[in-house]
């Protein structure tokens, strides 16, 4: 594992040589230099086919990432920062945290609950008072 490599989780480990970087010009600020500056960063992590990524997570991943992945790619793109090591550092943030987020467990099943027979009573009162008090705004009876 070299300092280049993601830790994503103990178990997963994405390579650095499994990253794709492209860089383009950035739009927005650094004056002159924003037109001569390849700052903008776009960061592609083949999902669906990644070795680093087990089974089971892969297709947790794929499952959830779907609609941002084309052809089982994932593209992280960072633009918003004058100089292209902190676009880097920004894509890698990114893509760490979605990849976190789409292979992290699934909640536990919550236990259907019925409402308690007092609750439901005092639902029913409520709505008895509330009833009342809109009867109360009609004509009065003659």
């Amino acid at each position: 594992m070299s300092d280049d490599d993601l830790v994503v989780r103990k178990n997963v480990v994405l390579a650095e040589r499994e990253l794709r970087w492209r860089f383009s010009r950035a739009s927005g600020p650094g004056g002159q230099g924003v037109n001569t500056t390849d700052s903008r960063v776009e960061l592609s992590f083949d999902v669906a086919r990644s070795p680093s990524v087990p089974d089971d997570l892969r297709e947790r991943a794929v499952r959830r990432l779907g609609n941002r992945l084309v052809d089982g790619v994932l593209t992280i793109v960072a633009s918003e920062h004058r100089s292209q090591l902190r676009n880097r550092d920004a894509a890698r943030e990114r893509l760490l945290a979605a990849l976190r987020e789409a292979t992290a467990a699934d909640p536990p099943a919550r236990r259907p609950t019925k409402p308690s027979r007092g609750a439901k009573r005092r639902r029913m009162d409520a709505k008895t008072r509330r009833g009342a008090i809109k009867r109360l705004r009609g004509r009065p009876d003659e």
